[in-house]
């Protein structure tokens, strides 16, 4: 599968070839703040798949933690693209900015319950973890 997006100002375009290993919502409170209160819909596809076909992506990771992810996001109107986590194979791609949207169809997994906001939906019978499922 090959899959195209990109920014809302169009100045950052990516290209992700290979299937999605996952489709999640993550209700992590991070996750809150980038999607401006709201669950994360995301899909795991493979980092060697993942390349920037226009523009460079701005980058930040917080310097107070252990382990930080780094998130990746357009410069000049600041949509968030992906989530990159050192020693995964796998990149973290919002749903929102793939160019079909629809192409998530929908989450697999609720992940990160802990942090939920009464607001947030999870779909009856979507498999649902406090933190990670277990591997």
């Amino acid at each position: 599968m090959s899959l195209t997006g990109g920014c809302y100002c169009g100045a950052l375009r990516y290209e992700a070839d290979g299937d999605p290993v996952l489709k999640a919502q993550c209700h992590c409170r991070e996750c809150q703040y980038f999607s401006g209160g709201g669950p994360n819909y995301f899909l795991l596809v493979p980092a060697d798949g993942f390349r920037y076909s226009k523009g460079s992506a701005a980058s930040f990771a917080r310097d107070d933690l252990e382990a930080p992810v780094t998130r990746e996001f357009c410069p000049t109107c600041g949509t968030h693209i992906c989530t990159v986590i050192d020693g995964q194979k796998n990149v973290v791609l919002k749903a929102g900015s793939l160019d079909d949207p629809s192409i998530f169809d929908s989450a697999r997994v609720a992940i990160y319950t802990v942090d939920k906001q009464p607001f947030h939906i999870i779909p009856d019978g979507l498999p649902s973890f406090t933190h990670l499922p277990p591997r």
